[in-house]
Order: structure tokens, then C-alpha cells, then sequence
């Protein structure tokens, strides 16, 4: 939100300087995030005088320059080399003097110093528009008018508008403060507060207003009044349309707007003054002379303002005249009835419309107008007819014309205030702080909250209409804590706490062991939006995919089937800026449509790796990742979990394999397919683990953990190595070693695979570690012997091996 301090001046009670101002704002929750300078001329022209050319001759040394005299105003006149081919004695010209720095429309700052031009000392510089930063001419210096005097400030000559200008971090929750006036009362109440003046903001609303004729009624109909609970209008004929008068431009350009014309300008100003959104057709424009308010058949082309045809939805308000639409209620208006230099007479229009009908609106046409994000916040319906009046009688005194109409005001159900009820205790229990009786009132009351009821232990307050969000009592605490000031809650001396106690945390605490885990294997946590782009998935994909309502954007618009494709952007995101050793790891949520109107959502952890395990160095080179080495990684990740006893099964449309425990998929690992890695960009082999975070927990439950005491005799190991069919995978090996039931095997380690002409076409040697151990007694070499000839035996028989000695 951006705020003018000069604008904002007009509606205080008296003058605060800007930084003490600053700290005010901040120190009420509309956080100033920058306090800048601006000028209607960057620089503000500091520097620049006026001054009057004496002498004019030809430069010694160079053709195309003069040497010029100057009265500036000093002792002295100052000789100044000019370039410009107008240049004359007699002449009224702006001066740069030395120290002087200029802002030029085109190129960078520069700051006048003394010079030696061929051999002649200049002392400034005589001014073209585009050097002042004015415009673009530079065919010649400006040639300014013989009355004004040498030596004044070019900044008074040309009314450069100086101002400072606020940037406040405003919560969406605060539509009241999304006005210059909405801050200025917040300002008083903090006034009210800190100083014990009975200080009110200086309103901008008159009690002036009297229609001059009725000579051009407008007939307003709303047939939705539950999208447009209140609509006002007027007519004001035979205005001028032309350019605003510079006070009103200088304070729109202050806040970044750019003034189109004094009508259009009047309600952008009202817009920033009262936080009321306007809008002005062209009456010629409304046939019938009759506007309506209602939604239009779905699928109805209409152009905007900005000469885009857009279809509607059978949900978008208009504003209709008898053929057809005129503007998107709320949003944005339409080409054919908007104002032109040919209008003569307007219909203003000034409303309240439903907040979440505006916000689907706005988002549905990618239309994030000011007016929406107003509307779509909740505007103050109370003040509907007063802005419309303000803002009509602002037009009459810029554009010329007459009031032609009485107001139409189309109000059928007037809204009640909200009233809240607030126990003095509770306000003590969520502030840590005794407030008086008549500080809470003040305060309140300086906000623009009514007292209902005023009981010894509580307040019953109506709420302003201004202050939508406010409905519960620990809102009122909140207005007033922020009012009083955050930094003013006294803090105890001693603090009693009772500690909470967590029955169950066995999601968070898995999570933030395999985040340890994974942190020391030199992973980085990465988080990314749940909302992407369907481009990446396939129609089959897509059938089954949560769609967006109401998208942010064009890119973003279903809600995530995988992790994957969002990894992939973080991924290609660090690749592209020349990162490309990544081990990533995340936390999330995939999503689907189980049936109409009923969606899945499970949680997921993700692993992704690319590039190689670590940079080279002068004595190593690093090693590329692999398949194998995110299978250990899940593997390992599975195990500090307890779960030991694991099976793979190869999967048949993707390139890897499913994680199986206790009968159950808890994951898969895969190399990631080319075409998929392309479509981010991506030329490295990636490869990625889909862990489900809901059959880890529920395995988890289901544990029961056991401690029982380290063996104290040895454990024995034992090598083998075969021959065997290159077709044999290393799950057939591990299904016959478990069929071998030999509850003193340990642990199974594969430690090497070999692959020779000399072993015979297609085959491969295997050899594997094993380890054996009794927690009873120390085995025996007879008992180890039996163990390996039952493993070997086993090898033999159903995979056709040949055991090397």
C-alpha cells in the first residue's frame, strides 16, 4: 500500500513530522517498509537557477561551440562552454551550477563540476529538457521567459512537487487502512491514546451537495442483490473532459498512478482518498437510461477497456444498460460506454458488491484491478451515498457541469452492525495487561466502535462497517494492543508455565529423524508449491488431477499428482545457475479426484540426485550418482525408521524398483526418463525416491520395539563368490537366502560383481559377504561349514550356479 505523507497530512489534526509519523504507523500494525523522497522532476532540480545569458561568442578552439556569460544571480556571472545551437545573449535559460546533479530522461545521473572545454573553463551547464529530466527535446537549450529573475530556484519556475512517500506492509485482512483517510484514523486513535487529545481525522465530507436540476435521471434496477446489496448512482451533465489540474496529477503520480483525464482521475483519487472504488460511464452510452445490475448468460462476449473480448460466466455481475453490458461489476469497465474527450455527460456510479463474487470474478478474467482488491476485501456499505456525493461534487468543481439527477440509491436490506461482547478478563488474559476502564473506551470509540452495552465486567461494542474482519472478541484485544502499542505490554518478572504435554507425535518426529538423517548425508531440505502447471502431465495424468477454480495464473492451475515435476523445477532452477551437484529432499503432499466432489490427499517424502556425490578435488575425482546409491539412501532411511526386513520388486513401467515392507509398497526409487528430465531442461540423469509417508507411519505403529543385549561372542564372516546367468538378479539371490531360515545369518553384503569372456558368454561372478553370529555361544567352524553348504546347496539347485573356489 502506498501512502503519500502530504496527502495523508490533509486529514490529520495537525502536522507530524515524517519520521516520527513512521514510527507511529509501524508501531500500529501498518508496517512501513520504506520512507522515500519523491519528485515530480527526479532531484528535484536542486542545483538548477535561473539564469540570463550576458555575452554569447564563438569558442576559440571549436566550431560548434560558444562561450556564454551568465548571471545567475551571484557576485559574479559564471562563463559557461554550451554546445546548443540556439544559444543567444539575452536569453532567460536554466542554469546547472557546479554540485548540481542531474537526472537526464535518458542515460545516467551526472554531477556538474568545474571543466576545461578546448582549453576553456566552464563553470556549469546550460539546459536542454532532456538533461533536466523534463522530456525528450534535445535540439537546443530551453528558452525561458524574459520577465523571471536571474537566480531563483528553477524548482519554483517549474512547481516541482516534492513529497515522501510511505510503503506499508499491509495484512490482507486490513481493507480500513487501504485508504489515505482509513490510515489517518488509525493515526488519531493512536493520538487519542499516547497524547489524551480528543483527536479526530479531518474529514473529506462536505454537507454541500444539492442536485442542480433533474434534467437526466438515470433508472437503476439491481436484480442481484445478493451480489450488489447496495448500489448508488448520480448524472452530472455538461462536464468538460480534459486534463486534471496539476495538484490533482502531482498527487496521483506520488503513488505511482498516471492521470488519464479529470474524470477518470476524480475516481482514482476518491479510490485513494476513502478506499470506495467509482466508476463514471458515459450516460450517452446507457441506453434507456437505464442500468442494471444482473448477471448476464453464460458464455456473453463482452470488451473490455482494454480492448480484450472476454466470455463471461453465468456468475459475473454487470452493469447492463437494455442491449447488453456495459461494465464487470466491481472489476473492470467496458470499451463502448467508458469515458472519452467526446463525453459530455457521466453517470457516476459508486457500490457495494458480495466480496467473494468480485474475487472469483477478478481472478476468473486475470483481472487484479485496484477496485477488486478493494471490493474483494469488503468495502464500508455505510459510506456508499457520502463517497458518491464527494466524489460528484469534485467533478462539478474540475470538469464544469450540473448535478443532473438526485441520488438513486438502491439499498433493500440495510445491514446491521456486528456487535461483539468483550470480558475485561479475557482482554487481561490475552494481553498480559491492566488497561483502565476509560483507555479501552477511547481507544475503541477514537476506531470507530459504538458502545451497546458498558457492564462492570464486560463491553458489548458495534463494530464499524468499515472493519469487516472484526467478529470476535480476541479482535477487539487485537485492535487494541496495536493501538496501545505492541512494544508497551509490560513484561513480568517471573513467568509461570505449565509444559505441554504431547500424547502423540509420531509423524513429527519421524519426519525430523529422517530429516536429521538425510542432512547429514548432505541433503538440503527444499519446499515448493503444491499448485502446478498441467502442461506437465499427460491427458491420462490429468483425468484424475485436482483442478483449479480459480488458477493464480496460466502456469499454475491443478494441484500436484507427484512430486516429482515441482522437484524437477528446483532442480533445473539450481542447474541452470551452474549448481549442478544436487541431493534434494522434501516434505509434501500429492493430490487426487477419487470421485465428484471427493478428492485423496497423501503426505510424500521425495529424494532427488543429480550430477556427481561431491565436487573434485586435487586427489579425487567425485563420483557420478546412481541408481544404486538412492536405493542404499532409501534403504538406510527405511532402516533408521526399524524397518529391516525389506523386499524390492521391479517395477514394469517405470526404470526402477518398488520399496516393500511388511507386504506393503512404502516407496519406489526410479531413474527419472529422459523425455520427462528434457522437459525442464534438464541433461543430467536424475534420480528420485517417492516414499509414502502414510504407510511409514502406519508401519510405525504397528512396531513394537525390542532392546536386547549385545552378543558378547564374535561374529563370523564368511565369503562367496559364483558364476551365474547374467539374467539372474540380485532378489532371486536374496528370496533363496531367506528361504534358507538360518536364524544365525545376520547380515548379507553384495561386495563385488564381475563380468569376463573368460567366465563364458553371459554370465557374470557374484561374490557376497556373510555374517554369522550366536548370541549364545561362539560358532563353530562345523556349524558355519553346515550354514553355507545349505546357502550353496540352495544356490545350485534353483539358479544353476557355479561356486568359485
Amino acid at each position: 500500500m502506498t501512502i503519500s505523507y502530504k496527502w495523508l497530512s490533509e486529514y490529520l489534526p495537525e502536522k507530524i513530522e515524517p519520521e516520527r509519523l513512521s514510527r507511529i504507523l509501524t508501531s500500529i500494525g501498518l508496517e512501513v517498509e520504506s520512507l522515500e523522497d519523491y519528485e515530480s522532476i527526479k532531484g528535484g532540480l536542486k542545483g538548477v537557477v535561473i539564469g540570463e545569458v550576458l555575452t554569447c561568442e564563438q569558442h576559440p578552439n571549436a566550431d560548434k561551440l560558444k562561450c556564454t556569460t551568465v548571471n545567475v544571480g551571484a557576485e559574479a556571472p559564471l562563463k559557461i562552454v554550451c554546445g546548443a545551437p540556439n544559444v543567444a545573449a539575452g536569453q532567460k535559460v536554466a542554469v546547472a551550477t557546479v554540485g548540481a546533479t542531474l537526472y537526464p530522461s535518458v542515460g545516467e545521473p551526472m554531477t556538474m563540476r568545474v571543466a576545461k572545454i578546448r582549453g576553456e573553463e566552464s563553470y556549469g551547464m546550460l539546459c536542454a529538457e532532456d538533461e533536466l529530466g523534463m522530456g525528450q527535446s534535445h535540439e537546443g537549450i530551453m528558452v525561458l521567459p524574459q520577465d523571471l529573475k536571474p537566480g531563483t530556484p528553477a524548482s519554483e519556475y517549474f512547481s516541482v512537487y516534492e513529497d515522501k512517500i510511505y510503503e506499508i506492509g499491509l495484512t490482507p485482512n486490513r481493507m480500513d487502512a487501504m485508504s489515505h483517510f482509513g490510515v489517518a484514523k488509525d493515526v488519531c486513535a493512536y493520538l487519542v491514546r499516547h497524547e489524551n487529545k480528543g483527536q479526530k481525522p479531518v474529514s473529506p465530507f462536505k454537507n454541500g451537495f444539492k442536485a442542480d436540476n433533474n434534467n437526466l435521471p438515470v433508472k437503476v434496477t439491481v436484480e442481484n442483490t445478493e451480489a450488489c446489496p447496495r448500489y448508488a448512482g448520480v448524472t452530472i451533465s455538461n462536464v468538460t473532459v480534459a486534463p486534471s489540474p496539476q495538484w490533482l496529477q502531482d498527487k496521483l503520480r506520488a503513488i505511482g498512478l498516471r492521470p488519464i483525464n479529470n474524470i477518470v482521475d476524480i475516481t482514482n483519487f476518491i479510490l485513494h482518498e476513502t478506499g470506495q472504488p467509482l466508476h463514471a460511464f458515459d450516460a450517452a452510452k446507457i441506453t434507456g437510461n437505464h442500468a442494471i445490475v444482473k448477471n448476464l448468460p453464460e458464455a456473453t462476449t463482452f470488451i473490455t477497456l482494454d480492448e480484450k473480448e472476454r466470455k463471461l460466466s453465468s456468475e459475473d455481475l454487470m452493469i447492463c444498460n437494455e442491449d447488453g453490458g456495459m461494465c464487470i461489476a466491481g472489476v473492470f469497465g467496458g470499451i463502448e460506454s467508458g469515458v472519452t474527450e467526446a463525453t459530455t455527460n457521466i453517470f457516476l456510479e459508486s457500490a457495494a458488491f458480495d466480496a467473494v463474487s468480485i474475487r472469483k470474478t477478478s481472478f476468473r478474467h486475470g483481472l487484479r484491478t485496484d477496485a477488486a482488491t478493494r471490493f474483494e476485501k469488503g468495502v464500508d456499505i455505510s459510506n456508499t451515498v457520502n463517497v458518491l456525493k464527494r466524489a460528484a461534487m469534485l467533478v462539478k468543481e474540475i470538469a464544469g457541469g450540473e448535478i443532473s439527477s438526485e441520488v438513486v440509491d438502491i439499498y433493500p436490506e440495510p445491514k446491521e452492525k456486528k456487535t461483539v461482547s468483550l470480558k475485561y478478563h479475557y482482554l487481561k488474559k490475552l494481553s498480559g495487561k491492566n488497561y483502565h476502564h476509560d483507555t479501552i473506551v477511547n481507544v475503541l470509540e477514537a476506531l470507530g466502535f459504538e458502545k451497546v452495552k458498558d457492564a462492570t465486567d464486560e463491553i458489548v461494542l458495534a463494530v464499524p462497517y468499515s472493519k469487516p474482519d472484526i467478529s470476535l472478541p480476541a479482535d477487539i484485544v487485537e485492535e487494541i494492543l496495536r493501538i496501545d502499542g505492541l512494544d508497551n505490554i509490560e513484561i513480568p518478572a517471573t513467568i509461570s508455565i505449565t509444559p505441554a504435554i504431547d500424547p502423540y507425535t509420531l509423524k513429527e518426529d519421524t519426519k525430523e529423524k529422517i530429516a536429521n538423517f538425510l542432512v547429514g548425508l548432505g541433503f538440503n531440505e527444499i519446499m515448493t508449491n503444491s499448485i502446478t502447471n498441467s502442461k506437465y502431465y499427460t491427458e491420462e495424468e490429468l483425468s484424475s488431477t485436482v483442478k483449479m477454480l480459480n488458477n493464480l495464473s496460466a502456469e499454475l492451475d491443478v494441484m500436484r499428482p507427484s512430486m516429482l515435476e515441482t522437484g524437477l523445477e528446483a532442480l533445473a532452477y539450481n542447474i541452470n545457475r551452474k549448481n549442478a551437484n544436487l541431493q534434494f529432499f522434501e516434505f509434501g503432499k500429492t493430490y487426487a479426484v477419487k470421485e465428484a466432489g471427493q478428492y485423496a490427499e497423501q503426505e510424500k517424502l521425495a529424494l532427488y540426485i543429480t550430477g556427481k556425490t561431491y565436487e573434485e578435488a586435487w586427489n579425487e575425482k567425485g563420483k557420478p550418482q546412481s541408481f544404486f546409491r538412492l536405493k542404499g539412501i532409501a534403504e538406510a532411511v527405511m532402516h533408521l525408521l526399524g524397518f529391516q526386513k525389506l523386499k524390492y520388486k521391479i517395477l514394469e513401467q517405470e526404470a526402477g524398483v518398488a520399496l516393500i515392507s511388511d507386504k506393503i509398497q512404502v516407496g519406489k526409487i526410479i531413474t527419472v526418463p529422459k523425455n520427462k528430465a528434457t522437459q525442464f531442461d534438464i541433461r543430467h540423469e536424475v534420480f528420485y525416491a517417492d516414499i509414502d509417508m502414510a504407510a511409514v507411519l502406519y508401519l510405525k505403529e504397528k512396531q513394537t520395539i525390542l532392546y536386547k543385549e549385545v552378543s558378547r561372542f564374535p561374529a563370523v564372516q564368511r565369503d562367496l563368490a559364483m558364476v551365474l546367468d547374467k539374467s539372474v538378479n540380485y532378489e532371486s539371490i536374496q528370496n533363496i537366502i531367506s528361504k534358507s531360515n538360518l536364524n544365525l545369518l545376520k547380515d548379507v553384503r553384495l561386495f563385488d560383481i564381475f563380468e569376463s569372456d573368460k567366465l563364458g558368454k553371459d554370465k557374470k561372478s557374484v561374490a557376497i559377504n556373510f555374517t554369522f553370529m550366536d548370541d549364545q555361544k561362539t560358532l563353530t567352524d562345523k556349524e558355519i561349514d553346515a550354514m553355507m553348504s545349505k546357502l550353496t546347496n540352495g544356490f545350485i539347485k534353483e539358479l544353476n550356479a557355479e561356486v568359485r573356489k
